[in-house]
């Protein structure tokens, strides 16, 4: 599992990186759905633990699954831009990956902003601070990683779980396995702990 070193985060400020650190809250995102296999069994799981979360969602997957888009918002989750065709912001002009992203907005209309693969030129992280808050990672579990497995992936997120922290998950094909196995076993760990599991909410854009 991938924790940003500190000196990333120091020299580059514009995205969130973590939270608050003095709450004791954790806040799970999930990337590049809606899906409607995985995702519907994503949401029956956070509730049973009555844990919001933050679904980072890709356009074009909004514009095939509204009703399951709708769903994650109808149950008490936030929702960010994840592009409308996953795209790596360092493979992509600056003037088309902001147009990708203005035409996720349309449809999903969020002022979070996740780049896929956490790839993203500082010519276009700029660009996009003036509308949205760019929105990183604490850890990152790779649950979509076939080479990753949840017998790994739980140890690892009870191991670097903080206040404040910013975990990404998948809500995809890629990662079915792994996320619906690992997530009751995290979530149940967290509570335990005594964490909240509270969706990202920041008014603040800039």
């Amino acid at each position: 599992m991938r924790q940003i070193p500190g000196i990333i985060k120091r020299f580059w400020k514009t995205p969130v990186w973590r939270m608050n650190p003095s709450e004791k809250v954790i806040y799970l995102t999930f990337d590049d759905g809606p899906n409607p296999i995985v995702t519907p069994r994503v949401l029956d799981i956070l509730d049973r633990y009555d844990a919001k979360a933050t679904f980072f969602c890709v356009g074009e997957n909004v514009a095939k699954y509204p009703e399951i888009f709708e769903e994650v918002k109808k149950r008490g989750h936030a929702v960010g831009n994840h592009t409308y065709n996953h795209l790596k912001g360092n493979e992509n002009s600056l003037s088309y990956y902001v147009e990708n992203v203005k035409k996720a907005d349309e449809i999903i209309s969020s002022p979070l902003f996740r780049p896929p693969h956490g790839r993203i030129s500082l010519k276009q992280a700029k660009a996009l601070k003036k509308d949205y808050k760019i929105i990183m990672w604490d850890f990152i579990t790779y649950d979509y990683d076939k080479r990753v497995t949840q017998s790994e992936i739980v140890p690892e997120v009870k191991k670097k779980s903080r206040n404040g922290s910013i975990v990404v998950f998948h809500d995809s094909l890629k990662a079915e396995k792994n996320v619906l196995s690992a997530l009751p076993r995290v979530l149940d760990f967290l509570t335990k702990e005594g964490y909240e599991m509270r969706a990202l909410i920041i008014d603040d854009k800039k």
